[in-house]
């Protein structure tokens, strides 16, 4: 008995591979098609903070007030060079909108990238731009960033429910976010460095470069996304460029620039 039941395993275990290796053959032979017919379709843009939650401030300026003004001026961008592409806004006014519905904007629209735009905070010297993707952060300061802007969440009703439990002033959450699986890392990352050198080449801003660490607003979306630091409003020169229109067109520019980079190649 005990020969037959192994034969009758051996059996059935190869029709098993056999029949697996036939699957992986048939699906990877459509691979190819469809990552050569992949079209970037709708983007999501989405401008930090709003209403109730002013964000960083400076002197003179608030993050949520700057942050809307490049998101729009983008949006514009890409509208008028790439008509067909759906562009939609987590916020298009001075509006509260929770970190976990902005994402869920983003994933009911079926968003092939998404585009969180900020200002940063820190000592009055530091200044430049950055740029994230969800990962774990590798320095003190990326989590700081990090913790800065998920501190938003705790202006929102119902928080610990809404973020399965996590809790911005727990730094285990925090660790525990940023080890959260990304499977749209690499394009992450990648679009990330483009938006970096485009900083530099097009608005001549320092680049502070391209970062990881956990961020809310980046958990749940099912695309590949980026949160982008525009630059400090806690330094007087840098608050007084990132007040002015032009410089946020500047801004918008290099974003738009990246973006045009990116979507060719990923559609090649």
């Amino acid at each position: 008995m005990s020969i037959i039941t192994i034969n009758s395993f051996n059996k059935v275990k190869k029709t098993f591979v056999t029949s697996l290796l036939c699957s992986i053959f048939v699906l990877s032979s459509f691979t190819p098609l469809e990552i050569q017919n992949y079209q970037l379709k709708t983007v999501i843009i989405d401008a930090g903070h709003g209403g109730k939650d002013p964000g960083c401030l400076g002197k003179h300026l608030e993050e949520a007030d700057v942050a809307l003004g490049i998101a729009l001026e983008l949006g514009r961008k890409i509208k008028k060079y790439y008509p067909s592409i759906n562009v939609i806004y987590t916020r298009s006014a001075d509006k509260f909108v929770e970190l976990h519905e902005r994402a869920a904007i983003a994933n009911k629209k079926n968003g092939d990238l998404f585009i969180s735009i900020h200002c940063n905070s820190g000592p009055s010297k530091a200044f430049g731009t950055e740029t994230y993707a969800m990962g774990l952060h590798t320095s003190t300061e990326n989590l700081e960033v990090a913790e800065r802007e998920n501190s938003v969440v705790l202006k929102e009703d119902n928080y610990e429910a809404n973020y399965d439990g996590y809790d911005p002033n727990s730094p285990i959450s925090h660790i525990m976010l940023a080890n959260s699986v990304n499977q749209h890392l690499e394009n992450s990352l990648l679009f990330a460095d483009k938006i970096q050198k485009r900083f530099k080449n097009v608005a001549k801003r320092k680049s502070r470069g391209v970062k990881q660490a956990g961020f809310v607003v980046l958990w749940k979306t099912a695309m590949p996304s980026v949160l982008i630091e525009t630059g400090f409003l806690t330094n007087s020169q840098e608050e007084q460029y990132l007040g002015k229109k032009v410089n946020q067109q500047k801004i918008a520019a290099s974003i738009f620039e990246a973006f045009k980079e990116y979507r060719t190649y990923i559609e090649e």
